[in-house]
């Protein structure tokens, strides 16, 4: 199967180069200037991933992953010059997957596309399942249910979508009913690579993870934090 990559930066040169590592591959790749363009690219044509600049003129990465998340699961490196903490934050928590800041060595680029296809096309629904098999691959906690995998979770009969990282983090908690998770433990198995200064990634994409299927947030039925140690799932 050929993938098809969409990068959007404003800088031609990188978007160029960019798309030379990533032919060299064996990728299909489109190009954008920014990120209404991108939008618009998106709903014309199947993408399986995007490469997406932060600083960008007339709609920025921030924006336009906010706005790709409201239809779409797609994939979403995001590119930023800028290193703080609070920027990959920020671009996390509006619904990147993840995260590399300018400049980067394009090899690591190339393993973090790699990396996110795979979680992708695990993610994508099976086709050709029987009714059995489908209702064999549900866990269910109380009124939550999640099916590896047609990959839907529901919250009392209601779907909700989560991103292939929410994905894997309530499938991990949910096949382990009552155990806590470190933060590292989390990362390492979600991510597949080692941890490191993984604390404000995962607590974002729990964040999100609760705004999705609790009624409450603030005082979660489901995604409990056991302060020190970590995260689990436990029935009521």
């Amino acid at each position: 199967m050929e993938y098809t990559i969409l990068v959007v930066d404003d800088d031609q040169a990188i978007r160029d180069g960019i798309e030379i590592y990533l032919k060299n591959e064996g990728y299909s790749v489109v190009k954008a200037s920014d990120g209404q363009e991108a939008i618009t690219i998106i709903s014309k044509k199947q993408i399986h991933l995007i490469i997406l600049d932060v600083m960008m003129p007339n709609l920025d990465g921030i924006g336009a992953t906010f706005k790709i998340r409201e239809e779409h699961n797609i994939p979403i490196i995001m590119l930023s010059a800028k290193v703080e903490e609070t920027d990959k934050i920020l671009g996390l928590s509006v619904g990147a997957d993840d995260y590399i800041s300018k400049p980067f060595h394009p090899l690591e680029l190339l393993a973090r596309v790699k990396s996110q296809l795979r979680r992708y096309m695990t993610f994508g629904n099976f086709a050709g399942q029987t009714e059995q098999q489908k209702e064999n691959s549900d866990i269910v906690v109380d009124g939550l249910r999640l099916n590896s995998h047609s990959k839907q979770v529901t919250v009392e009969g209601d779907e909700v979508k989560l991103t292939p990282i929410e994905f894997k983090i309530t499938q991990l908690l949910m096949e382990n009913v009552g155990r806590v998770f470190s933060i590292d433990e989390i990362y390492e198995r979600v991510w597949r690579e080692t941890a490191y200064n993984a604390d404000n990634i995962v607590a974002v994409h729990i964040r999100k993870i609760r705004e999705k299927i609790e009624v409450n947030p603030k005082n979660p039925k489901y995604v409990k934090v056991v302060w020190g140690v970590g995260y689990k799932i436990d029935k009521s």
